[in-house]
């Protein structure tokens, strides 16, 4: 850090294989960090949970030696941001220590719960209550029980030991600012999962009544709603004087990632469009009011103010499906650092020698929603080369994310252009090239993309603070490289991704008969 003493960001983005912890100046620029790993436990009947103590303890760990690191000054932190998942459970007594694992966001225990009270014949749904929730949210609940609301009826009906011990039910991101603060917070933005609020009134602080009253939900264990981006009060003493901090540093409230990335991508304007290149994927933009899909799983959530929309829509499995091939590798020796996989994918021409990868190793959201749907290499030959089968991987995602950008363009009636790439996989030139290729749209590379998030929230702070505006986001965070579409093989990659959306269609009864099998 430079003698000038530029004020600090304790950044957490806590993602679903655990959080990263960050030292970043509220410019945006990370000046040290740690990435920490958390296993997901999976149980039967569709349990998938992490210890959310876990996460303090590493978090709290992390912080404490980071901030000791010879280039940071603790006394210069002004601000604790946190981002990170969404629409996973935390129960937490009245001080913030959690009474229960987390549940997360694939938990499917609520699925018989959540059916019961809404579950019907309008594509799986009560008439009056889908009616309800798609003109109030823009969503609805899930019946298959992978979402707060799913939660919240399991730990109800079935862990009431739990509930007797339960003072809130958190968020992740909400969980981790009550224990810097000691204040149970929630904002239209970070319960935009759970479907409780009237996103028409992003300026009401209050979950919807009717919407509560439908579901019999215990409205009093949820934590009061905070305007977003707002400051929610101090790190407490205990936690000060723990990592070092000064009494006076602000916490903001937590904030998905979805509006992290488009922070840190600088797409805050709006149709400022970002497409995520992390574990999941996604294509969002700013837009000035709500607008739902239902047949294609794209909507809008509560955006960057209490007065704007981010699209929503997710697509399973992003630069995850690299991180699966190495994977792989792994399983025959040491394995291939993502690197020598790109460098490896670069020595097969665009077309990775006729072979296609379909990316749905963990089924999909958008623009099908399906969890049935699965991966697969097609025309796979004897001179099929390790070379193919790792581009193949890299186009598929890209073809993917092609057909989702049909359907987002057509939602907002604008073509997306540019796209700021965000997230681990866009550390890669050849993926940022690759995408800009077959998508056909000007790419630019966002700066430090893994911690892109991280930075985003940061500058939130200054934002927060009152030191700069929302709309100055943009030219402070500026991106690293752009990557022009080239001609050369515009008709193949169109070719070929329009046949993705084709082999989805001839194999989604395969794959659900297929799924019976308990390896599936």
């Amino acid at each position: 850090m430079s003698s000038s003493r530029s004020q600090l960001c304790l950044a957490i983005d806590l993602g679903t294989g655990g959080p990263k912890i960050g030292v970043v100046t509220v410019d945006g620029t990370v000046l040290a960090q740690e990435h920490h790993r958390v296993e997901t436990l999976y149980g039967p009947n569709g349990s998938a949970t992490q210890d959310a103590a876990a996460w303090w303890t590493l978090i709290e760990s992390s912080a404490k030696r980071l901030l000791a690191a010879r280039d940071v000054v603790a006394h210069d932190v002004v601000a604790v941001a946190v981002t990170g998942q969404w629409a996973s459970t935390v129960a937490v007594d009245a001080n913030g220590v959690p009474t229960a694992p987390c549940v997360m966001w694939m938990d499917s225990r609520g699925g018989p719960h959540a059916r019961s009270l809404v579950g019907g014949r309008v594509q799986g749904y009560k008439p009056v209550a889908i009616t309800k929730w798609v003109t109030k949210t823009g969503g609805a609940p899930s019946t298959t029980g992978d979402d707060p609301i799913g939660h919240i009826l399991y730990l109800e009906n079935e862990e009431s030991e739990v509930m007797a011990r339960t003072r809130w039910l958190l968020e992740p991101v909400d969980y981790l600012t009550m224990r810097f603060t000691g204040t149970a917070s929630a904002s239209h933005a970070s319960m935009q999962g759970a479907w409780l609020t009237d996103i028409r009134h992003l300026d009401r602080m209050a979950y919807d009544a009717d919407l509560i009253e439908l579901l019999g939900l215990p409205v009093d264990k949820l934590a009061p709603l905070a305007p977003i981006g707002s400051i929610i009060g101090v790190v407490q003493s205990s936690v000060a004087s723990q990592l070092g901090l000064r009494s006076d540093v602000a916490v903001l409230t937590g904030l998905p990632d979805l509006q992290a990335a488009a922070l840190g991508a600088g797409a805050v304007n709006l149709y400022d469009a970002h497409v995520a290149l992390s574990t999941t994927s996604w294509i969002s933009c700013p837009v000035p009011k709500k607008l739902t899909d239902p047949f294609h799983s794209i909507g809008t959530v509560p955006g960057l103010t209490q007065d704007s929309y981010l699209l929503v829509n997710n697509q399973e499995t992003g630069a995850s499906a690299l991180e699966w091939v190495r994977n792989l590798t792994s399983g025959f020796g040491s394995g291939m650092s993502f690197s020598e996989l790109t460098t490896l994918a670069a020595a097969s021409p665009p077309g990775a020698g006729g072979v296609l990868f379909t990316p749905w190793l963990a089924g999909e959201r958008s623009p099908v929603s399906d969890r049935h749907a699965r991966a697969g290499f097609t025309n796979l030959s004897r001179t099929t080369s390790s070379s193919d089968l790792v581009r193949a991987v890299l186009e598929g995602v890209a073809y993917n994310s092609r057909w989702l950008l049909g359907y987002v363009e057509k939602a907002t009636k604008r073509e997306m252009t540019p796209l700021a790439l965000m997230g681990g996989g866009a550390n890669s030139d050849l993926w940022c090239q690759i995408f800009a290729d077959v998508l056909q749209r000007p790419v630019a590379q966002v700066s430090d993309p893994t911690f892109a998030q991280m930075r985003g929230m940061a500058v939130l702070a200054s934002v927060a603070l009152g030191q700069r505006t929302l709309k100055e986001i943009a030219s402070v965070l500026p991106p690293s490289k752009e990557f022009l579409p080239r001609s050369a093989h515009a008709q193949m990659y169109e070719e070929r991704a329009n046949m993705l959306p084709e082999i989805y269609s001839e194999n989604k009864k395969r794959w659900r008969l297929l799924g019976r099998s308990p390896r599936a």
